[in-house]
């Protein structure tokens, strides 16, 4: 069976559930389905209650990236469907950010792909985040803890 994967890059929020319903709706005899949905978050030592962060992307680069993702989680757990969001533009504390969504017969095959793809999109999409405050602006860097989350996927199989 293949997985029905779908990936969009966009500017405007999604709702989680009229997401859910498609996931659920378009999956072959769930037994699960996952919804991660990642929202922006306030810096907390940054002083100031103006507070932005605004994502870029190169477009077909950044799809294909998410694409090339899910299918490594496709490949390694027994999914029906892979359903990424990940927004871009200028977003404020609260704002969702990204959806990940999985549904498998299996519940640890599709909360185990979901984190799998939050790992690989934190460390390997393309994307440049802004991070605005009132009195700075200055690009993020991926963490040391999100590479060391990403490589212990690396030796480690998909579960069935």
């Amino acid at each position: 069976m293949a997985t029905m994967i779908r990936v969009d890059v966009q500017p405007q929020d999604f709702d989680l559930a009229t997401e859910y319903a498609s996931v659920r709706d378009k999956a072959d005899n769930p037994g699960a389905v996952t919804i991660f949905s990642g929202l922006v978050r306030e810096l907390q030592d940054s002083g100031s209650a103006e507070q932005s962060l605004t994502l870029e992307h190169y477009p077909g680069m950044t799809e294909k990236a998410l694409q090339d993702i899910a299918e490594q989680a496709a490949d390694r757990w027994p999914l029906s469907v892979c359903r990424i969001i990940h927004r871009v533009g200028t977003l404020q504390p609260g704002d969702q950010i990204v959806l990940v969504a999985t549904a498998s017969s299996h519940r640890e095959a599709a909360f185990e792909a979901a984190h799998f793809i939050m790992d690989y999109l934190k460390t390997s999409a393309p994307f440049w985040k802004k991070q605005v405050t009132g009195t700075q602006n200055f690009w993020v860097d991926s963490r040391t803890s999100d590479h060391e989350a990403a490589a212990r996927w690396q030796n480690k199989q998909g579960a069935e």
